[in-house]
């Protein structure tokens, strides 16, 4: 049978020329779960510098170079913004769980909190740790 609805029914955005504007909420989601494997990333490398250690003077030499270069302090810098800006995701998950802030201008205002707050705490693990 003919589809006689065909002409009237709605069009992606991606097929009538428009493009999906993100969110706030969407993008926060989304580096919620990236920096969840750069943490996974992190503790692997953990387990290789710890490895190193016990394995031989050598070994944890190139190792600890590696990881007290500029390239390691980045790397290491970057990794301290992931772990906040994670645990800043999963206490907001917490407390949409209980049932609040689960409005939608409160929680973009949340996910910029996320941002901000990972950064400034990151600034504080670098200068005061």
């Amino acid at each position: 049978m003919a589809d006689v609805n065909r002409g009237n029914r709605p069009l992606s955005p991606f097929m009538i020329g428009q493009y999906y504007r993100p969110q706030m909420t969407s993008i926060s989601s989304i580096m919620v779960r990236i920096t969840g494997i750069a943490s996974l990333g992190t503790a692997f490398l953990l387990v290789w510098w710890l490895l190193a250690a016990a394995s031989s003077p050598s070994y944890f030499a190139v190792i600890d170079g590696i990881l007290r270069s500029f390239i390691g302090d980045i790397i290491l810098l970057l990794s301290t913004w992931a772990i906040w800006y994670h645990m800043l995701g999963r206490l907001r998950h917490v407390i949409w769980d209980l049932g609040y802030c689960v409005e939608v201008e409160i929680s973009e205002k949340m996910g910029l909190g996320m941002f901000v707050g990972a950064t400034v705490l990151t600034l504080f693990t670098a200068l005061v740790v």
